[in-house]
């Protein structure tokens, strides 16, 4: 009797050493198996206390660099973007990459040299170099920023990047945030040009998009972030335990919750199960 063949997965966690809680719920995953991957905030203060724990567990899951370029301190000094000692909110960042503020020289050394600050924040901690690298807010495709990103992954060889793109009818079949998903996506054309230019390896599918307004429950979008998947598919999370902290520093809390407690429980389990669907890092998809 043929078995199905099982679709693999790249199933990865953002906000790494956002906070205390953010990390534990995160370790947990891995731990258990329903995390593949998770993007580390190397400029927060969570991310040396947790880099230990985490590092147990380094055989289960890639570890990335989760680039930050919006409402944090960053870990030096940027006059031009962060005259004030923190970084823009998303909105006035985009508005300035795509009126060619991003483009400017200092601009562009104040990127590359935070992007290295990063980079050194990770690696310090972690005891190697990031596995890839993304963007918070997906800020890693932005005019300006992405050329910074590509460079340096460029130079890391096996390193990854995370694609936003999704083909516009997958967007439309799902029916789940589609002016913000075909959004973030139509953003990302330009670091898929030059990821493909230059050679770095990266996801051909992604999910995970939606309003956090906690209008539909999570167990009702996972299976609609999983339809149609194939290839080198990447679904983005934000699961995390609800800690003072997380409150102080981000708006997103219960939603955070809402996610760990599915991607934990016997229902997701199921879903993969009924979906032939394995969790798998980025050297567990067949090459393309």
């Amino acid at each position: 009797m043929l078995q199905t063949a099982l679709t693999p997965l790249l199933l990865c966690a953002d906000d790494y050493g956002l906070a205390p809680g953010v990390n534990a719920a995160i370790r947990d995953l891995i731990a258990r198996g329903r995390l593949t991957a998770t993007s580390v905030m190397s400029l927060c203060p969570h991310w040396r206390s947790g880099a230990d724990a985490l590092h147990e567990l380094k055989d289960k899951a890639d570890v990335g660099l989760h680039f930050t370029l919006t409402d944090q301190p960053p870990l030096g000094p940027m006059p031009t973007l962060a005259p004030d000692g923190r970084l823009p909110p998303l909105g006035r960042l985009m508005g300035w990459a795509y009126r060619g503020k991003l483009n400017g020289p200092a601009a562009r050394s104040e990127i590359r040299d935070e992007l290295a600050r990063q980079i050194a924040a990770f690696t310090d901690a972690w005891g190697g170099p990031p596995d890839y690298i993304d963007g918070h807010q997906h800020i890693h495709q932005l005019p300006g920023v992405r050329d910074a990103v590509v460079e340096v992954l460029a130079a890391l060889p096996g390193a990854y990047v995370r694609l936003c793109g999704e083909p516009v009818a997958a967007v439309l079949r799902r029916g789940v945030a589609m002016p913000k998903t075909l959004l973030i996506g139509g953003l990302g054309g330009g670091l898929a040009r030059m990821a493909r230019t230059r050679g770095v390896p990266a996801n051909d599918r992604f999910a995970g998009v939606y309003d956090f307004a906690g209008n539909r429950p999570f167990a009702e979008l996972m299976p609609r972030f999983l339809d149609g998947i194939g290839g080198r598919t990447l679904v983005m999370v934000h699961p995390g335990l609800p800690d003072e902290e997380l409150r102080r520093v981000d708006s997103l809390v219960e939603p955070r919750r809402a996610e760990y407690d599915y991607l934990g429980g016997p229902a997701f389990a199921a879903l993969l199960e009924a979906r032939n669907i394995r969790l798998t890092r980025f050297a567990g998809f067949p090459r393309s």
